[in-house]
């Protein structure tokens, strides 16, 4: 069964507080977006402004164009896992092994362009691959379901990572991303537009839970 993971994209401290409050009562572990305006075309709320409530397990996902210049401010924030992006032009290793010393975990996202086996030495020290289908910056992606095939690349070259999936998370389609060997289904817009975010919360995991077949 996958974790549904509410996911927070705010342009502004004062959207980003709207959006913790719509989660609050029910999540635990929060998937909180971050853009540069260099990698993603779009800019959110800094590291500097990040907060959320202490019982929360938080992923950070960084999209940022040089990793190496936001991994102290990240450690300094404690969050339980802290992910970057394959296709940065850094080489990630040294990031990535520093904040693991830090006793953080470490995650890479993949887009649809990047193969897992061209990544190869990444994927073998990371405990978490995230497979990003959606736009960079944005809510509104669209699950592209041909993606699934990375679980199986990913698995190969790192037996224990957990996998992740973001973009275009929906009832629609959690079934079978779950039945496909996704672990965490981060979801945003699903979740953070809807007119009642809790009964969008828990349509989704009574889906993850739902018998059916491929």
């Amino acid at each position: 069964m996958s974790k549904i993971v509410p996911a927070i994209l705010a342009e502004n401290l004062q959207e980003y507080n709207l959006q913790v409050e719509k989660i609050k009562t029910f999540a635990k572990r929060v998937h909180i977006d971050i853009t540069d305006g260099e990698f993603a075309p779009s800019f959110t709320v800094s590291e500097s402004e990040l907060w959320w409530p202490e019982s929360w397990e938080v992923d950070i996902h960084a999209m940022v164009a040089r990793p190496s210049q936001y991994a102290d401010a990240l450690i300094a924030l404690k969050p339980s896992m802290i992910i970057f992006h394959a296709e940065v032009e850094e080489d990630l290793i040294p990031t990535l092994s520093k904040i693991k010393q830090a006793g953080i975990k470490v995650g890479v996202a993949l887009q649809k362009q990047t193969v897992p086996s061209s990544i190869e030495r990444v994927l073998e020290i990371v405990d978490h691959a995230m497979i990003f289908s959606g736009n960079l910056g944005y809510y509104g992606g669209r699950a592209s379901l041909i993606q699934v095939e990375k679980v199986r690349l990913i698995k190969k070259i790192q037996p224990a990572a957990e996998i992740g999936w973001d973009g275009g998370v929906a009832v629609s389609n959690a079934l079978i991303l779950t039945q496909s060997g996704v672990d965490v289904l981060n979801t945003g817009g699903a979740i953070q537009k809807a007119d009642n975010p809790t009964l969008a919360y828990n349509e989704l995991v009574e889906e993850t839970q739902r018998k059916g077949v491929l």
